[in-house]
């Protein structure tokens, strides 16, 4: 389904218009966000530089994309990366004392529902992360499935340093990760935490240098988008039950995700292949899966 969109009472007076009414590149989004699909993978691109603030522009392109990558069967991975030396400092706030409290919660409510169809998008997701990564910024890295980071990343929660907690779901998002100790110290403290420091305690997947990280993500998303489509979107939603009530919830979904997967033509052409190979007494070839 594609995110709800926001209405033009949300905005500010001077920039009210329906970003979602035409396509985003026709509403001069581009400069802002742009993104492509190639060899079966989606690239999100922030470009709002230099801090890469998550601007109403941003956000309409995002919302945009999320929507095309949710209908289009061909795309099998998805990468978010950013341009310039940091990846985000996070929400855009000159606008927030032009609106009411009550239009600050329905843009709230609505950026969460952009986050939860990206997060919950049926394809594996890589974030590329490099520089700064802060408040809402952030946030949406940690809807995606794998992060890496360059060594000098770092990343924070910004928000209480202007007196609101972290809007996007940032905070319970960490506790799931890392305990809720660290995440108590990092949201109340918006500490600059180091790619090393989120790597040991399990906010991110990977640290590589500086100059790879953009090469080592789409390397991963590429070889993502040539697995098992299906493998991996059953993968997310057993860990997305687990999130919500834990083994139990995640084991109930497996006899069903049986059913599904052994009839879907990857599944019973790879295993046809594992079972030849394996009366052969030869090694398991790598599966040329097509994403059915």
């Amino acid at each position: 389904m594609q995110p709800k969109r926001p209405c033009s009472d949300d905005f500010p007076e001077g920039r009210q218009q329906d970003l979602y009414a035409t396509p985003y590149n026709e509403v001069n989004l581009m400069p802002a966000f742009s993104y492509s699909i190639d060899a079966g993978v989606a690239t999100f691109v922030f470009d709002n530089p230099p801090q890469n603030r998550l601007s109403a522009e941003l956000i309409g392109g995002f919302g945009e994309a999320v929507g095309k990558v949710t209908e289009d069967r061909t795309v099998r991975a998805v990468l978010l990366r950013a341009e310039g030396e940091n990846f985000g400092f996070g929400g855009d706030i000159l606008p927030w004392l032009d609106v009411t409290p009550a239009q600050m919660a329905a843009r709230i409510t609505r950026v969460i529902q952009l986050g939860d169809a990206f997060e919950n998008l049926p394809v594996p997701v890589v974030a590329a992360v490099q520089g700064r990564c802060s408040g809402g910024s952030f946030e949406f890295v940690l809807r995606a499935d794998i992060i890496v980071a360059g060594e000098s990343a770092r990343f924070s929660h910004s928000e209480q340093t202007i007196g609101v907690v972290t809007f996007l779901g940032g905070a319970q998002r960490v506790a799931e990760r890392a305990g809720r100790a660290r995440a108590a110290l990092w949201a109340m403290t918006s500490e600059q935490v180091p790619a090393a420091e989120m790597l040991a305690a399990g906010v991110i997947s990977k640290v590589v240098p500086d100059a790879e990280v953009q090469s080592a993500a789409e390397a991963l998303v590429r070889k993502l988008a040539k697995g098992p489509t299906l493998s991996h979107a059953g993968h997310k939603r057993l860990l997305s039950a687990w999130s919500r009530g834990g083994v139990g919830e995640a084991d109930e979904l497996l006899p069903e995700m049986a059913e599904q997967l052994m009839s879907s033509a990857d599944a019973r052409q790879a295993v046809a292949i594992a079972i030849d190979a394996l009366k052969r007494g030869l090694e398991r070839p790598e599966m040329d899966f097509e994403g059915r």
